[in-house]
């Protein structure tokens, strides 16, 4: 196995530096915005995504729709994020993607990836009780649900970091240290997409919804073209 395994050298250990690159983050560098890679399926991947909403737009579901977008705009906040730690640390990120993709959007994140997230907050809703004060093996719902999709999410990280194509550098985000990825990796993103869905006035709604939407292309914009980080 190469780089991209868990004997990859540079992997920083705890109290221990690295000043080595690591193959895959070169990889992924080399395949940021690059151009020349699209695939057809990506147009079906875009198809799923506008049917999902436009049957939940049809039934005037405007919580589920909201609730997937605010799903949809954390990831992209994590997204730009992890970016700006590869650009400060200057060897890796967080999480890492390479493989093949019609095109990779920031260092962590393709547009497969993308096309995911975009509906993944509206599959979790429909996962939801009608009556959030339903408990969940003594859990409230939302929290039961949230905390097992975020499991799932993770299961499904290590796969593909098992394949060679998801890559992690820091011992404290990792194989060993993955409950910190359910936390901070996914966690937020069901607690922020539930709480849009079931916020009592849909004000407070476009109100979670717009605020992260304008910070995610403020700094989408500052950090992207402006400066050139991400």
């Amino acid at each position: 196995m190469d780089a991209a395994g868990p004997s990859n050298p540079a992997v920083i250990l705890p109290g221990v530096l690295s000043a080595v690159t690591p193959l895959f983050t070169r990889e992924a560098e080399r395949l940021l915005r690059a151009p020349g890679h699209f695939d057809w399926s990506t147009v079906t991947l875009l198809s799923l995504v506008v049917y999902v909403y436009a049957v939940e737009v049809q039934r005037s579901d405007w919580s589920a729709v909201l609730a997937g977008l605010a799903f949809w705009l954390m990831d992209w906040f994590n997204e730009i994020a992890n970016a700006l730690v590869l650009h400060f640390d200057g060897h890796g990120a967080l999480w890492t993607v390479t493989g093949s993709s019609s095109y990779v959007i920031l260092i962590g994140l393709t547009i497969e990836i993308s096309l995911f997230f975009a509906i993944n907050g509206i599959v979790f809703v429909k996962l939801l009780p009608a009556d959030r004060n339903v408990r969940i093996a003594g859990i409230p719902n939302r929290w039961a649900v949230a905390l097992s999709l975020s499991l799932v999410s993770v299961g499904v990280e290590l796969l593909l970091h098992a394949l060679g194509v998801f890559h992690w550098y820091y011992w404290w985000w990792n194989v060993a240290s993955f409950p910190v990825i359910v936390v901070l990796g996914y966690l937020t993103f069901y607690i922020v997409s539930f709480t849009v869905y079931d916020a009592p006035k849909r004000s407070r709604q476009l109100a979670i919804v717009g605020s992260l939407g304008a910070l995610d292309l403020l700094a989408g914009l500052v950090f992207g073209p402006l400066l050139g980080w991400i």
